[in-house]
């Protein structure tokens, strides 16, 4: 007789709160116990209103007086309130009925809000109100970031829940700081009780500045789990194997290996940056362990002739590489400019992009499994299911912060060649390549391919000593000779029509002319609306001139037709989206023209002034800018666009950048996949950082168990990301 089938389980729905509760993160009790407050108010006291100054955000405890609606068309609900000592009026521009009935005349309250002055007396713009009576609270009151469908009340209920279980349960919070140099003053669970619940004597400035003492030792662990994560990443890629390309020694066929072949063909000289940057990543592509290497230049600096020698010396070994970049304008770019390199030397190219017809596609895919296409350039589509290599061993992905972190860990996983291991060869390579480095693993194991990530957008060295720990970094710090300084100049856009006469005075002398507009996400059709009027506008005030339009809704070919007639020098004026941002070279433009400059991010500006002063041409970048309705600019937009007119330079702009938005907005937590720090400021917590990079690989020695344990508490399965 069997056992009669058990009903299947059905979980309950998660309600609106547990579904916002899992979109914050907050599932474990130590989640919830680490989800500490942005801010906090002090309802442990009533101030009296003669107390006060303006500024001050208070909490009075006073009778209504006054009750009134104003009357017109924007509706104010207006509250005097008078605790004896003075009187206060409370605004509120959105309420109900509720309010009115709360705030009756009579009604004894408790109100908490910032205390403005003027001629209207003491006023509290929305405050917090409830009826007076009962006890004091006994600590500061915490505000926790939260989302749409969280109220204060019931997250504070529950993350005090997931302190008390912490606190109950000694195996979830055990001591895990190890007794390696910098101790700090305040346990653990001694200082997460601490932030959650602060008595009303603690100095609050010491709270918001984060410079407490249990703000420190929260900090500290923060930045050693960072540092313990991407350290055990690191060390576990040095445990996995990759194809040990050793430099090939001359051919009887021809005189010079590849590599030689394609340096002797280029119609220039590489700088000094440009040699000691590949001889950096040649060095790395002998070793059977896999390469994980950033290689950052600022904006025109080179990094694709560098990819171009690494990917010959990956061919030359008879192995095939593939470059992914995010865009179909830059790997177009990228496709054309290693097709002119490398056909002439006999290397068979192929190019997978979204847009190709079927047939073309199937011919490159062929290509590709059979081993017959040693290089591949494309978008997305390269890492597609029905891609299949015969044997790569080098993956480049140019512009890597524009691609999610799950698309680079597809890629990693996607491209492990499956046959043979390091000392193996494909059988045209002639004698294998060394043995295995010291580090490397002794047994035969998958092979996974080189990985080398390119940016023209400079990491500050603070970040990468901490985001970039994982990963080795090539700086390519030099430009190549020829490539003439761009002047920028801010505009306000009431003098519009001054630069469209410097844009005439420009195409006369036959030069070429961006106009960039701004990509304004909320609304893909008021963007393409702003560009389709600049593009009449312009058409209209340059008679005779062609001025074409680019923008990410026109079909493929269209945008290859108007980018054709832009490169051929045909088009004087090219109206663009940020379409243009990465990968478009035309020397002969000479002026671009940024709307709307104050939309743009640092970064993104110097990515395109870099499409100009790529010729002999003296360039220029005029940065349009508008406040609206406002009377001034914002003070980030003023510090970027003062930032940009000053300097020329990317690690200067990347500094700034950095200074403007901080390290999490900077490197963008959707893109780079490494956990952004909540409490640790690399600008301030330099000493704690040194302390974590230090401690995390004494401590993965000497306690591994330990670290382990650390990394969990703060990460959890987060650490997945580190691999990408």
């Amino acid at each position: 007789m069997t056992d009669a089938p058990s009903e299947t389980f059905k979980p309950k729905p998660l309600t609106g709160p547990q579904k916002a509760l899992r979109k914050l993160g907050l599932v474990r009790p130590i989640d919830l116990a680490l989800h500490l407050p942005l801010r906090y108010e002090d309802e442990t006291r009533i101030v009296k209103l003669r107390e006060v100054r303006e500024g001050d955000t208070v909490q009075i405890e006073a009778t209504v007086t006054a009750c009134d609606i104003t009357p017109g068309g924007r509706r104010q609900l207006l509250v005097t309130v008078d605790d004896g000592s003075d009187v206060c009026t409370l605004r509120f521009f959105s309420f109900y009925p509720s309010h009115q009935k709360a705030l009756a005349v009579g009604n004894r309250i408790r109100a908490r809000g910032e205390i403005r002055g003027g001629y209207w007396g003491l006023q509290m713009m929305h405050p917090t109100f409830k009826e007076a009576g009962g006890a004091l609270a006994v600590a500061l009151t915490p505000i926790y970031p939260t989302v749409a469908g969280l109220p204060q009340a019931y997250l504070r209920r529950v993350v005090q829940s997931g302190l008390n279980r912490v606190e109950l349960a000694e195996t979830l919070l055990p001591e895990t700081l190890p007794e390696i140099g910098l101790q700090p003053a305040w346990d653990l669970r001694e200082s997460l009780w601490f932030l959650h619940n602060p008595t009303p004597d603690v100095a609050l400035a010491t709270l918001e500045d984060h410079s407490h003492p249990a703000w420190q030792r929260l900090k500290a662990e923060e930045l050693l789990a960072q540092q313990l994560s991407q350290l055990t990443a690191k060390r576990e890629r040095a445990r996995l194997r990759a194809p040990a390309l050793a430099s090939v020694q001359a051919k009887p066929d021809r005189s010079l290996p590849l590599h030689a072949q394609l340096l002797a063909a280029l119609p220039f000289q590489l700088t000094s940056a440009q040699r000691r940057v590949s001889t950096e990543i040649a060095q790395d592509l002998t070793r059977p362990v896999p390469m994980h290497r950033l290689l950052q230049g600022d904006v025109g600096s080179g990094k694709t002739v560098v990819a171009a020698l690494a990917a010959a010396i990956c061919m030359e070994a008879g192995w095939q590489c593939a470059l992914m970049a995010p865009t179909e304008i830059l790997a177009e770019q990228h496709f054309a400019k290693l097709l002119s390199w490398l056909a002439p030397l006999g290397i068979k190219t192929a190019r997978l992009i979204g847009s190709q017809k079927p047939k073309e596609r199937r011919e490159m895919l062929a290509l590709i499994a059979s081993g017959e296409a040693g290089l591949v350039v494309g978008t997305h589509a390269v890492i597609q299911n029905k891609v299949v290599f015969k044997n790569l061993a080098l993956a480049i992905i140019d512009e890597q912060h524009r691609f999610g972190v799950a698309q680079r860990l597809a890629l990693r996983s996607k491209l492990t060649p499956q046959t043979g291991d390091a000392e193996s060869s494909p059988p045209d390579t002639g004698p294998a390549p060394n043995g295995p480095a010291e580090d490397a693993p002794s047994s035969p194991s998958p092979l996974e391919p080189h990985l080398l990530m390119m940016t023209a957008t400079p990491i500050p060295r603070t970040l990468a000593m901490s985001y970039y720990a994982d990963l080795d970094v090539s700086t390519i710090d030099e430009l190549p000779p020829g490539r003439t300084p761009i002047i920028t100049k801010v505009v306000n856009d009431a003098r519009r029509d001054e630069v469209i006469a410097r844009i005439h005075a420009q195409v006369s002398e036959g030069r070429q002319i961006y106009w960039v507009c701004p990509l304004i996400e909320e609304s893909e059709a008021l963007d393409l609306s702003n560009a389709t009027e600049t593009h009449a506008q312009l058409s209209a005030a340059l008679p005779g001139v062609m001025v074409g339009l680019l923008h990410s809704r026109m079909p493929v070919a269209e945008k290859k037709a108007v980018m054709a007639l832009f490169s051929a020098g045909q088009m004087g004026v090219l109206v663009s989206t940020t379409v243009i941002e990465v990968g478009v070279d035309v020397p002969n433009a000479s002026l671009m023209v940024i709307e709307h400059a104050e939309r743009f991010g640092l970064s993104q500006l110097h990515q395109l002034r870099g499409r100009v002063g790529r010729g002999a041409a003296a360039s220029a970048c005029v940065l349009l800018y508008s406040t609206g309705d406002a009377p001034r600019l914002g003070e980030t937009a003023r510090a970027r666009l003062k930032a940009m007119a000053e300097t020329n330079d990317g690690f200067e702009i990347a500094r700034r950048d950095l200074e403007i938005r901080g390290p999490g907005e900077f490197l963008g937590a959707r893109q780079s996949g490494a956990a952004m720090l909540r409490f640790a400021d690399l600008a301030t917590d330099t000493a704690l950082l040194a302390w974590a990079r230090k401690t995390a690989p004494l401590m993965l020695d000497q306690h591994p168990e330990l670290a382990q344990q650390h990394v969990m508490r703060w990460l959890g399965d987060k650490t997945d990301y580190l691999k990408a």
